[in-house]
């Protein structure tokens, strides 16, 4: 169990270093949990580590009871760990294919509910946004402008409508459409057509460009063999892009060029929205159980306190959420690479185990295409606030996924099928990877930080996490809940995941997250791109 001191937190027994828990000065005495007081050698920056024993050049250097790199020279006690002397080695680890099973028993007392959106597929959103999805970058303005005519005053008069967005996207054309980025962006444009948060949805092209798997007909109106009905047309007929959109969703669709151009679209736009908007508003929340919760666990800006104190919070909270039969989803591979083997060991099977791996040897494959390796991290932010090495920030990131077995490993924008705990392979890259778990039908996201990244995410909601009490209190107006308690001393991880948990299910019925009292999220769609743009 980690041990803090007013100066010190030492994590595990047997750790190298213990984590600053305020700025430290050279030459003054920092308290050690159960020890005695300790020389501080040179300036330790609060979140930083301080060496408690002597390491020689080479030698292994442990946080989390885990190996997180090697000394690049002698580290003696007292000493700032940090890129100075800390260095990346990939070393060799034991990567079960399961074996560690975690029982997470159903908490006494009645089960929590929430109030959401009951959908046609039996799905349950915790919005109701009508959302204007583009299939090309050349309908992207077209598709702002539209939008923009349904803020401020304009939805007064529909309160039950949670807003208009423009989803718009840097790609669409000039991808070969079988390929595997062709394949991603057209997952990511399923999931979030049918998305249970999405109850209206206008579809807008260009009209020539190469969607993969189809291309827009500017004659018929019509998305060929993507079954998109045009505006005002029917919309029984449904396949290809719109197959598993639910059928109590409102869809229309338009291309510019059929439409005569771009003010002409807009024109056409608004009307749509419009006829879109009586319907939309007549949707009604209903008492839903927590089992049907769909929770994205991602994290941005990280820094030496993520992993000791936000991330086991929403750890805690992910699982009380798995116990009553939900699904939490963690994500964001590039950043448990070198802390898998903690995932592997909990796989309820085999085959789940070597799924992941499989996907980080993609990554190896994919980093050294493009010129890198997956230690090229932690970011600048993150070595600023403590982080060293991409070994160190991993064992912190995979603590927002609890103790639970993990039970299924889905591909970017996959649907998310399976209750219980699951990961989705995605980018590290914040928005592109809450992108990819909103495509899979993450109806809440759960965002960690410690340096303060204003992040937001529409249509699913998402509550900010930070991981300090300093950047809470100089952000407090951009983040929900301060875990920074935990490292004070006023609250424990298990209080604070349980005020995670709490706000998860009042944000799911409607309370509204800072970043969505600032309209936050929108520009933040970012489908993940990857191969050749011919």
């Amino acid at each position: 169990m980690p041990q803090v001191s007013q100066d010190l937190l030492v994590l595990r027994d047997g750790d190298d270093v213990a984590v600053a828990t305020r700025d430290l000065g050279p030459g003054g005495d920092a308290g050690v949990p159960g020890s005695g007081p300790l020389a501080v050698r040179q300036p330790v920056p609060r979140g930083h580590k301080v060496a408690l024993r002597a390491v020689p050049t080479g030698g292994q250097v442990r946080k989390y009871g885990q190996v997180i790199g090697v000394a690049t020279t002698d580290i003696a006690p007292g000493d700032h760990v940090h890129s100075h002397n800390l260095g990346f080695e990939e070393g060799e680890r034991d990567t079960p294919l399961g074996g560690t099973h975690t029982e997470l028993p159903v908490p006494d007392g009645a089960r929590p509910t929430f109030r959401g959106y009951r959908r046609a597929d039996g799905r349950v959103g915790t919005r109701n946004f009508i959302a204007i999805l583009t299939s090309v970058n050349c309908s992207a303005s077209t598709a702002k402008m539209i939008a923009d005519q349904f803020r401020g005053s304009a939805l007064d008069e529909f309160a039950g409508v949670d807003g208009v967005i423009a989803l718009t996207h840097t790609s669409g054309c000039g991808l070969v459409p079988d390929s595997e980025g062709g394949q991603i962006l057209l997952r990511t444009l399923r999931g979030y057509a049918a998305h249970p948060n999405v109850a209206g949805l206008l579809v807008l092209g260009l009209g020539c460009e190469m969607v993969p798997g189809a291309a827009l007909s500017a004659r018929s109106g019509q998305v060929a063999d993507l079954g998109m009905p045009g505006i005002g047309a029917p919309d029984e007929t449904r396949s290809g892009l719109l197959a598993a959109i639910p059928d109590d969703t409102v869809v229309r669709s338009l291309t510019i060029q059929e439409a005569g151009g771009v003010r002409a679209s807009v024109r056409a736009g608004v009307a749509a929205v419009r006829e879109m908007l009586p319907l939309v508003n007549q949707r009604e929340r209903v008492e839903c159980d927590v089992s049907e919760l769909v929770l994205a666990l991602n994290c941005g800006g990280s820094d030496g306190y993520s992993g000791i104190t936000a991330n086991p919070a929403l750890g805690w909270a992910s699982d009380r959420l798995v116990a009553y039969g939900a699904t939490s989803v963690l994500a964001e591979t590039p950043e448990v690479y070198g802390a898998e083997h903690l995932l592997t060991a909990r796989a309820a099977e085999p085959a789940v185990a070597k799924k992941l791996l499989d996907r980080i040897d993609w990554w190896r494959t994919y980093m050294a295409a493009g010129g890198g390796t997956l230690d090229n991290n932690p970011s600048p932010g993150n070595k600023a606030g403590g982080l060293t090495t991409i070994l160190e920030k991993s064992l912190g990131a995979v603590a927002k996924g609890g103790q639970a077995d993990l039970g299924a490993v889905y591909e970017y924008a996959e649907p998310i099928t399976e209750r219980g705990f699951g990961f989705m392979d995605t980018p590290g890259y914040d928005p592109v990877s809450v992108t990819g778990l909103v495509a899979g039908g993450a109806n809440v996201v759960v965002f960690t930080t410690g340096r303060g990244s204003v992040f937001g995410c529409r249509p699913t909601p998402s509550i900010k996490v930070a991981t300090n009490t300093p950047m809470y209190s100089v952000m407090s107006e951009d983040m929900d809940v301060n875990a920074g308690v935990v490292v004070d001393g006023t609250a424990t991880v298990a209080e604070v995941g349980r005020q995670i948990f709490d706000r998860i299910l009042a944000v799911a019925s409607g309370e509204q997250t800072v970043s969505e009292e600032l309209e936050i999220g929108a520009e933040e769609f970012i489908p993940w791109h990857i191969g050749a743009v011919t």
